[in-house]
């Protein structure tokens, strides 16, 4: 029972901690160093990599939630409760290590995050921690009181009140725990299954081929690994609902509340659990509107607020029961201070839904006032987005609008695909996939929140508003939780909207600035001598590939009676060549280059001298000869990289320091149609690429590529500073993906020999004063 006069200090009382780091922990450690100084905290922190727990600390100390504490004790103090009252014990909650023996409150606030995680991570965080945790501490002789944070939400899918109570469950946790654990190993033995496996590697050869075998194994096994995790989210949302609860979260944090009572309280000992309901920003302290990142209602309202719900299967009249987390914090260390007895549990819920009900339409009403006063903007900040009006039609009707408009967008992608690459399909494409994308999140936010907006639980507080009046009244504004006293208009309006808007925009910022847009201004190059600058030839440099170079070719050196014959006979091929290049780019260059056998060095030397070279230059992009003297004049090593020969380059060669081509194998003076080595395209140039580097001691972090082709990713990656020019669908996707930078670089009319020639001039004068000073 609750004392008439709760206990509001916790005195000298050495109190371990887990889930110190997270959102709810933060806030409890914060309260545990400005207001209860007589006690000596005791954290559970894993190391992450190379930062010690220490170095933990003193980030975890220099967080948002300590900053009015650090102004009003000041560094030294900081430094000195650092050091003095905080005890760090490393590890985990999967593998608990000893523990003191002179613990006399344990808070229990660790858990997963994620409502949806795949099944056995979920047990492992959340039951398995339990586990270990009370475990330990039998072991250890220690006799605390423990107060385990649980959630509202444990009850499951039920309607009615739900007492402040045990469960009322005959579910075997420790067999579903088994079951759980075991579920990844008999998922990751069907994703090993040949015929699975098949379907991996035919899906990652289809988009992946061009890049090369690696490219595809890599994406073969990420879909594997994909593909188990998704087998597994679905086990632990199929085993809840089987059971009767919402989701995976909800049902372990069941399970571990039952694994403290049998674990701990069943030993004689002495437990509280503490069940907050959904936990936004803080009403007064540290400070108001203080949150750590987005929290569960919070993606909601950011999606309304960019445009994202049209509509919404929330039921109007259902509770949203939000609660702030200070008054979670206050409840949990005035249970915390005022023991239950031994044996015997108490239960809080922390939560509004019964003293002070939010119906869903008034923070509906709420959420749609504040975005018409403070609307978000566009993207581009031009223009703010329309807030829509909800209407409520309800679950089913919003589900079968979301699938036919996944239907139709999917349709529109798949057209899109098939066309030409251009600045107009790209962006259309962009907005057709950014749609998918909106849907998606609709259609996760209909399946994650429809068990909170659909709700008719109402979580009985009898226990938690007996012991907030037990707290002395001049006492109570700052260490209580008093509920009924909540304006929700004031919160929501004052405090919560605008906190959780300002993290938004704030992030938007700093993505925006971070960001490559496509047609944007190129950044300033900076002077450097270890900066190589690698340009693809076909589709980037030059507006054509190598069909249209043997095409200018032949075109030179036929009879006019034979050319429509090569025409005929290339496009009766190209069936044959799409399907090699599709597989691998290699494969349909060394096929294609076939068509040189038998040509003499000596006459292709003639033609690319003569009217191809013409032909090449006129095809060649101001934009990239503009782009490559920039390079030059800040310092910058330029080399051209084609998978064709480099004879067919020899007009524009002049323009690089360097240039990396394919090599012809003669004969007696003929070309034999075979490459003298393999080409440098796809994998191979990365491999080239990193090779080429070391030689020449090149800092690859801040180089540049510019290049067409989805072949092309596997070296862009390698680079500081990847541009995909012109680039094909797949390509253009990945950029956008990755924030490359997309540059649409025109052809010109006009014959860009001048500026070749110009180009050429400025390398051999920069070799010769290289040569001079040298």
């Amino acid at each position: 029972m609750t004392p008439k006069r709760a206990v509001t200090d916790l005195g000298s009382a050495h109190v371990f901690l887990t889930g110190g780091t997270g959102f709810v922990g933060q806030a409890i450690l914060e309260r545990l160093l400005s207001d209860h100084p007589g006690t000596t905290i005791s954290l559970l922190v894993r190391t992450k990599g190379s930062a010690s727990s220490e170095d933990r600390l003193r980030t975890l100390l220099r967080k948002p939630v300590f900053k009015v504490w650090r102004e009003k004790v000041g560094d030294d103090a900081v430094e000195k409760a650092a050091k003095e009252r905080i005890r760090i014990v490393e590890g985990g909650l999967g593998s608990v290590p000893p523990l003191p023996g002179d613990i006399d409150v344990v808070i229990h606030s660790a858990s997963t995050v994620s409502f949806d995680p795949p099944i056995d991570q979920a047990f492992d965080t959340n039951v398995g921690g339990a586990q270990n945790l009370y475990t330990a501490l039998l072991a250890s002789g220690s006799n605390p009181h423990v107060v385990h944070v649980s959630t509202c939400y444990v009850g499951g899918l039920r309607k009615g009140v739900q007492p402040e109570a045990s469960l009322t469950h005959s579910v075997d946790w420790r067999a579903e725990y088994a079951a759980a654990k075991s579920a990844r190993d008999r998922v990751e033995l069907l994703s090993r299954q040949p015929d699975q496996l098949r379907e991996f590697i035919d899906a990652a050869r289809e988009l992946h081929g061009k890049q090369g075998p690696q490219s595809v194994a890599r994406a073969s096994e990420a879909a594997r690994i994909a593909w188990v995790d998704a087998q597994l989210v679905d086990a632990g949302r199929t085993r809840a609902e089987s059971l009767g609860w919402t989701d995976v979260y909800t049902l372990t944090k069941a399970f571990a509340e039952r694994a403290a009572e049998e674990l701990w309280a069943q030993s004689g000992h002495r437990l509280s659990i503490v069940r907050p309901a959904i936990i936004e920003s803080a009403l007064r302290h540290p400070f108001p509107g203080w949150i750590d990142g987005f929290k569960v209602a919070d993606p909601l309202i950011i999606a309304y607020g960019r445009g994202l719900l049209p509509e919404f299967p929330g039921l109007p009249d259902s509770i949203l029961d939000l609660i702030p987390v200070d008054f979670v914090v206050n409840a949990i260390i005035a249970a915390a201070a005022n023991p239950s007895k031994p044996a015997q549990p108490e239960y809080f819920h922390v939560s509004s839904g019964a003293s002070n009900p939010l119906p869903f339409h008034l923070m509906f009403e709420q959420v749609n006032t504040f975005f018409l006063e403070h609307p978000m903007p566009k993207p581009g900040g031009t223009e703010h987005i329309q807030v829509p009006t909800w209407k409520f039609p309800g679950g089913r009707k919003v589900e079968r609008a979301l699938e036919r408009k996944e239907r139709m967008a999917a349709r529109a992608e798949k057209v899109l695909t098939k066309l030409p690459s251009t600045t107009r399909t790209r962006a259309a494409l962009t907005t057709v996939q950014r749609g998918l994308h909106d849907l998606e999140t609709l259609k996760n936010f209909t399946q994650l929140y429809r068990a909170y907006v659909q709700t008719e639980i109402i979580f009985d507080d009898t226990n938690t508003l007996a012991l907030n009046a037990a707290i002395p009244a001049k006492l109570r504004a700052d260490r209580g939780f008093d509920v009924p006293g909540i304006d929700w208009q004031d919160y929501l309006q004052n405090v919560h909207f605008p906190a959780i808007t300002g993290l938004t925009r704030a992030f938007s910022a700093r993505k925006a600035e971070s960001k490559n847009v496509e047609g944007g201004p190129t950044r300033e190059l900076e002077q450097r001598g270890d900066v190589v600058a690698v340009f693809d030839l076909e589709g980037t440099v030059v507006d054509s590939n190598i069909v249209q170079q043997y095409l200018w070719v032949r075109s030179a050196g036929f009879r006019k009676a034979a050319w429509p014959g090569e025409v005929v006979n290339i496009l009766g091929s190209l069936p044959r060549y799409l399907r090699a290049e599709r597989r691998d780019r290699g494969e349909f260059i060394r096929a294609f280059l076939r068509r040189y056998a038998g040509m003499p060095v000596a006459r292709l030397d003639k033609i690319v001298r003569g009217g191809y070279g013409d032909t090449l230059m006129r095809h060649t992009s101001p934009d990239a000869i503009a782009r490559i003297r920039e390079h030059k004049a800040a310092g910058h090593r330029t080399v051209l990289v084609t998978g064709s020969i480099g004879t067919l380059v020899q007009p524009i060669a002049g323009m690089f320091d360097e240039v990396v081509a394919g090599e012809m194998h003669v004969r007696d003076g003929v070309l034999t149609g075979y490459l003298a080595h393999p080409p440098i395209v796809a994998e191979s140039r990365a491999a080239w690429l990193q090779q080429y580097a070391e030689r020449h001691h090149l800092d690859l972090s801040q180089s540049y590529g510019y290049g067409d082709s989805h072949a092309d990713i596997g070296w862009l990656e390698l680079l500081g500073h990847p541009h995909a020019v012109n680039p094909d669908t797949q390509l253009g996707r990945e950029a956008q993906r990755r924030h490359w930078r997309i540059d649409t670089w025109k052809r010109s009319n006009r014959s860009p020999k001048r500026d070749v020639m110009k180009a050429e001039s400025e390398r051999s004068d920069a070799q010769e004063q290289v040569e001079a000073e040298g």
